[in-house]
């Protein structure tokens, strides 16, 4: 897989050891180049406008590295506590919402993230990039079935909350003091039937615009961070 952009890129290259090989156009200055050396990672130098042709809108950097490699749930589970916050995403096909909701994710120190493996975008080189690097921070774990996850983190001690905007309770108002998973749904119908059935309790944001609808990244965001606020 090739990653480009310089952020992705330096974060990628300074925390990890994933990079196969480093792209950067002739033109291309930045201290990212003295890292490079020092870890011994193979790189080119490429024409300026063959680098252009070959990685579009990269900003001068691109890389090559494996694939993501997505966690087991089970052991995503073997340390749970009262401060452990899982988000479980069903169905986001939006690779940029998928970018943002990972950076948002690292930043606020949560656990781990749950995709489906179907009808769901993977982790992909531009949700590599939105997300900024964080998805090197970030662990997230592919699911066959999101009510058998569900399930496996209730038996974990886990209450599961689910964002509808018909949801019974508001959202800054329910209990944190607990391992807390928080289900956001696909950008066009929200969470799926059976997914919402098995959720512990349905949470709106309460809306005073004439919007009455949110993007998948931003209800999310005001969520996780509604809980980690009221946590510390």
């Amino acid at each position: 897989m090739i990653i480009r952009g310089k952020n992705v890129s330096k974060e990628t290259i300074r925390n990890t050891d994933k990079v196969k090989k480093v792209f950067m156009k002739r033109s291309f200055k930045d201290d990212i180049i003295n890292d490079i050396k020092a870890k011994k990672i193979p790189y080119e130098f490429i024409d300026d406008n063959q680098f252009e042709n070959k990685y579009q809108n990269a900003q001068g950097i691109a890389c090559l590295i494996d694939d993501y490699k997505y966690y087991e749930l089970d052991e995503c589970l073997t340390e749970v506590s009262n401060n452990s916050l899982v988000l479980i995403l069903d169905s986001i096909e939006d690779p940029q919402n998928l970018g943002n909701i990972i950076r948002t994710f690292e930043i606020l120190g949560g656990s781990f993230i749950i995709i489906p493996k179907n009808r769901s975008v993977d982790v992909t080189d531009t949700v590599m990039k939105v997300s900024c690097g964080a998805y090197n921070f970030v662990k997230i774990v592919k699911v066959t079935n999101l009510t058998q996850a569900i399930n496996k983190l209730k038996e974990k001690g886990f209450w599961v909350l689910a964002a509808d905007m018909n949801g019974t309770e508001v959202y800054s108002e329910v209990r944190v003091d607990m391992p807390l998973a928080v289900i956001v749904g696909n950008e066009g119908f929200g969470i799926s039937k059976h997914v919402k059935e098995n959720a512990d309790i349905l949470v709106r944001i309460p809306m005073e615009g004439k919007i009455n609808s949110l993007n998948a990244s931003i209800s999310a965001a005001i969520i996780l961070s509604n809980i980690k606020s009221r946590r510390k």
